[in-house]
């Protein structure tokens, strides 16, 4: 399963040079960009690990680049993925972030379904990493 959080998620991975095409696109755009990293990608947990301060006086999209490619030697086995948000108004407000790296198995979720009183239904969903069951074995 391929988790699919954020921008490009849909596409094949985007090589260093894509990445960098989008980071000068929102460097010129005022953004300050950031480099985070997590190994429980769930669609309800926005703190990843923060890979460094944000970059808010960077000007060359190489510099990005370079963070990523750092954070890859150190954390190559999880989830990176590049972030840039606007704080022009004050406020910093997610402009685009996309996943630059995933682990080589990445398990995914299952949908749980849950009956609740009268006829609701509620769903949850579960990581199968957390279940440690391997890959192919799920069902």
């Amino acid at each position: 399963m391929r988790i699919t959080q954020g921008a490009f998620s849909f596409l094949p991975d985007l090589t260093d040079a894509e990445i960098r095409a989008q980071v000068d696109y929102g460097l010129s755009k005022g953004w300050a960009w950031s480099v985070e990293y997590t190994d429980e990608p769930h669609p309800r947990n926005t703190y990843w690990e923060m890979w460094g301060p944000p970059m808010f006086d960077l000007k060359d999209g190489a510099g990005v680049v370079y963070e990523i490619n750092q954070c890859r030697k150190q954390h190559g086995g999880k989830y990176i993925r590049a972030v840039a948000f606007d704080s022009t108004r004050g406020v910093e407000a997610i402009q685009i972030a996309f996943i630059v790296n995933r682990p080589k198995d990445e398990p995914g979720f299952r949908l749980v379904r849950q009956e609740a009183q009268g006829r609701s239904i509620r769903y949850t969903s579960e990581p199968y990493a957390a279940m440690r069951n391997p890959e192919g074995s799920r069902y």
